[in-house]
């Protein structure tokens, strides 16, 4: 199988001594055709992958910032549909990765194997599915790989080690590190075993490993990429875009990106 957009990103980030920059937004928040603006405002700011939010009427693992977002999107009328045409649109003018997140529900309604093929149509890259254990459902992993999509794996603290090869082995792409138990949101600080964590990983797989959950400062995803492949940032770039709009969201993500460059 040849490489997907997102391990070449990976690939070329590493080659550079750089870490991955991953920024999270939910599609059609905090107006209906914010995204439109968002997308390549977040490509030119430095963005090495963007995880595109497909809103869900119940999205348990998401803190407060990210369900208000995705409840909003919804009240703009922001469907599947119109998440891809934000990425088909993008993609005219972008080569950045884009990594579709969403939960089982709005997959299956959209119909399996419609969604995969018209992903991939798109110019979407690969799927993060929030409730979907690896290995739970040969025939939506089938569909990923048929249509060319990197299926994104989540790990957690407590993942055992015995359970992160299997992980690993049904994932492409990255595996995305969730840096703490509970639910998406910004944090003041850094778990302290996180260092320890991410190497715990990598002795066992070979994929790129992104962390996120909590990170929030410019100061934050430095030291982040420090430890890991990739930084993923989501409930402070939804907040901050909601509060200060298109511009701000830009400027935020390229302090994120200077932050994580420092270094070199």
């Amino acid at each position: 199988m040849t490489s997907s957009r997102i391990a070449r990103r990976f690939a070329e980030r590493a080659a550079e001594g750089r870490s991955v920059l991953v920024p999270y937004v939910t599609a059609g928040f905090p107006e209906a055709d914010t995204t439109t603006a968002l997308l390549p405002a977040l490509a030119e700011a430095g963005a090495d992958v963007i995880e595109v939010g497909i809103p869900f009427s119940d999205p348990l693992a998401d803190g407060p910032t990210i369900q208000d977002s995705s409840f909003r999107a919804l009240e703009n009328g922001t469907t599947v549909a119109r998440v891809l045409d934000f990425v088909r649109e993008f993609r005219r003018e972008h080569d950045t990765p884009v990594v579709l997140f969403t939960y089982l529900n709005p997959v299956y309604h959209y119909g399996l194997d419609a969604f995969c093929r018209d992903a991939a149509e798109a110019g979407a890259d690969g799927v993060l599915l929030t409730d979907l254990p690896a290995g739970a459902d040969p025939e939506l992993e089938g569909a990923f790989e048929r249509h060319g999509l990197d299926a994104i794996r989540l790990l957690a603290p407590t993942t055992a080690d015995s359970r992160i090869g299997e992980v690993a082995a049904g994932g492409r792409g990255f595996l995305y590190y969730i840096s703490r138990t509970g639910v998406t949101g910004a944090r003041a600080d850094l778990p302290p075993e996180l260092e320890a964590e991410v190497r715990r990983i990598r002795d066992r797989v070979g994929l790129p490993v992104a962390v996120g959950f909590g990170i929030s400062t410019p100061e934050q995803a430095r030291a982040v990429a420090h430890l890991a492949d990739g930084v993923v940032v989501g409930s402070a770039l939804v907040r901050r875009l909601d509060e200060a709009g298109v511009e701000g969201a830009r400027a935020f993500v390229a302090s994120l990106r200077e932050a994580m460059d420092a270094d070199r």
